[in-house]
């Protein structure tokens, strides 16, 4: 079976799927909030590996319909390596229907518009971006090394080749600071991209990042519950991303909201009204995991 390079990462619409890693870490690996991939360098594994991989993988299934391409940020790789790794699951699973990655914008906007076409053709059905806020402040104190404008372009040029979309933001992440301009401009952003799913996040303060040590400084203030309701709300109020598949149900969520923008827009409105009036229904702390 395959040998995988702990830890592993995956988003949960891909429970189901085969990983393959065809990168170990995170091109970039320097989020403030962020400890996915802090003990790993970034390396790009060779055709032979993936092969070798893809191979165990083939004697163990009989049929595999879905592949993910793992660790972090697969489209860090250039386009003649992910078109190689693409024919190379073609050819070991030919009944292949979705191959899916998570990627960073500046890495798509390296691409050509004709390249990623390409891809597309070649079975790169779906990509998970994370634009975590569409505040230009809140980015700069994460440190994301990238602005709205680059994340918007870079979600439109992928949106553009044909490729689905799936893209989260983390509730609570401007802390007390930016809490308005944080929900505001998420909904600014995601209203330009309008991509085919969005995914909330709640912020979790973890001990071995910059973000926790900003926040035991009294540098980050982190919102409260309620707070966060307050936030959802403001973002529900200003979203327009019509037919969008909207979800906040991940584990580290202190509510669930799911619905399709924008026709669920009120009765989620009402839901978060609900749980404000009563925060003994929010999930207890001890619950809330990545």
């Amino acid at each position: 079976m395959i040998n995988y390079h702990m830890p592993l990462y995956r988003p949960p619409s891909e429970a189901r799927s085969l990983i393959i890693q065809v990168t170990l870490g995170c091109s970039y690996n320097k989020c403030t909030f962020c400890s996915m991939y802090k003990s790993k360098d970034f390396v790009q594994r060779s055709i032979e590996d993936i092969r070798s991989d893809l191979l165990s993988a083939r004697r163990a299934y009989s049929t595999v319909k879905r592949i993910f391409l793992a660790d972090g940020d697969a489209l860090a790789l250039s386009f003649e390596s992910l078109a190689k790794i693409l024919d190379l699951i073609k050819e070991i699973f030919p009944e292949i229907e979705r191959v899916s990655a998570y990627a960073r914008g500046r890495n798509i906007l390296d691409k050509s518009q004709s390249d990623l076409r390409h891809l597309r053709d070649k079975g790169l059905k779906m990509v998970y971006m994370g634009l975590e806020s569409g505040d230009d402040n809140v980015l700069k104190s994460i440190n994301k090394g990238e602005s709205s404008h680059t994340i918007i372009e870079s979600a439109k040029k992928l949106m553009d080749a044909g490729i689905l979309l799936s893209m989260t933001a983390i509730s609570g992440l401007g802390g007390k600071k930016y809490k308005d301009s944080h929900a505001l401009n998420t909904a600014r952003a995601f209203s330009l991209i309008k991509p085919d799913y969005i995914g909330f996040l709640a912020l979790m303060l973890e001990p071995d990042t910059l973000l926790f040590d900003q926040y035991k400084k009294g540098d980050f203030v982190p919102l409260e519950p309620s707070e966060i309701i307050d936030e959802m709300f403001v973002f529900l109020e200003n979203i327009d991303s019509e037919g969008t598949i909207f979800r906040c149900n991940h584990a580290s969520n202190y509510f669930s909201l799911s619905g399709s923008l924008n026709k669920d827009i009120g009765p989620m409105l009402a839901e978060l009204t609900a749980a404000k009036a009563d925060l003994s229904s929010l999930k207890d702390e001890s619950y809330r995991l990545l």
